[in-house]
């Protein structure tokens, strides 16, 4: 199943364990400790991985690009929306079932 077909505002997500992340020069940089790769989030999404340290829709996210960046709802959720598709891809992220 494609995660394009599975995401909508009011799927929940919230950060996989084992990823460590940490801000360099505003910016989030993680490792992930299962796959050894080294992740650049960068300004925006350092938002959203903070964001979702606890579960939280995607509405939620949206709202807080949104009001951090000063972005029109249609960009913040055209953005959101791809970038939580590649950490699910990634494996970063998962839906939160319990909701």
């Amino acid at each position: 199943m494609s995660t394009a077909n599975v995401l909508s505002l009011e799927t929940v997500l919230v950060q996989r364990p084992g990823n460590i992340a940490s801000d360099m020069d505003g910016e989030k940089v993680m490792l992930n400790i299962q796959n050894g790769k080294y992740y650049n989030l960068g300004e925006v999404g350092g938002e959203i991985w903070s964001a979702i340290a606890q579960p939280a829709p995607v509405s939620r996210i949206v709202e807080v690009i949104r009001e951090t960046f000063d972005v029109p709802a249609e960009t913040a959720e055209r953005d959101v929306l791809e970038f939580v598709q590649n950490l699910l891809a990634e494996d970063l992220v998962a839906i939160d079932s319990a909701s």
